[in-house]
């Protein structure tokens, strides 16, 4: 499974990549705003900073609703790095947009994605992800990891070469659950990545060990 980091904070992308187990990151309007970046010049500057400091794909969300403002933003995007990858919402306009750019050999992550209809539409359309929010279903009283399970198997039974992006993972578990299920893909924060390495026993033996080391000596 890879890991994606979900964040536009340039420390936790250069420590995720320190640890040698980043394959790429995720971002937003949303989380841009959050690190202070604003303005359509600095936002795009922030995704070429994002790109020089990770080797896989970044997805750089279009904030269009129609289809031709879609193509325009998602062409300009896909024009600043090569690691770049067009993030288009799960609309009617989206669906068309995500053919519109797999014609054109442009990558694409279809985001906001919420039912196994959706995650359909978008392989069909040709998207390179497909990204079901589990942490808001799970938000919502509804299980997302279900929603992983059901997908993969509507993908194995076409061999849809959409890979399945699980977002909005909150938690470490979520991240096991997911590599469990077969999502190619999980973006959560760096909490979540750092939390696998974690477990009391670890923490326990490597104390006796140095303690019997320092005995030795």
């Amino acid at each position: 499974m890879k890991f994606f980091i979900d964040t536009a904070n340039l420390d936790q992308i250069r420590e995720a990549q320190s640890l040698g187990v980043l394959d790429g990151v995720t971002t937003n309007p949303s989380l841009m705003a959050k690190e202070g970046i604003i303005g359509e010049k600095n936002i795009l500057k922030h995704y070429v900073d994002i790109c020089n400091i990770v080797d896989g794909d970044v997805s750089a969300e279009v904030i269009a609703v129609d289809l031709k403002g879609m193509i325009k933003e998602g062409e300009a995007l896909a024009k600043l790095h090569p690691q770049i990858v067009v993030k288009i919402p799960m609309i009617e306009e989206g669906v068309k947009a995500l053919k519109y750019f797999y014609d054109a050999g442009i990558k694409t992550n279809c985001t906001l994605v919420f039912s196994v209809g959706q995650a359909l539409l978008a392989a069909k359309a040709g998207a390179t992800y497909v990204s079901p929010f589990i942490g808001r279903l799970d938000d919502n009283s509804t299980d997302g990891l279900t929603l992983i399970e059901e997908i993969r198997l509507v993908y194995d039974n076409y061999a849809f070469e959409t890979e399945i992006l699980a977002a909005s993972v909150r938690h470490t578990m979520h991240v096991v659950n997911c590599a469990k299920l077969g999502a190619d893909v999980m973006t959560g924060p760096l909490s979540a990545i750092k939390g696998l390495l974690k477990h009391p026993l670890t923490d326990i033996g490597l104390a006796q060990f140095l303690a019997d080391h320092k005995k030795g000596n």
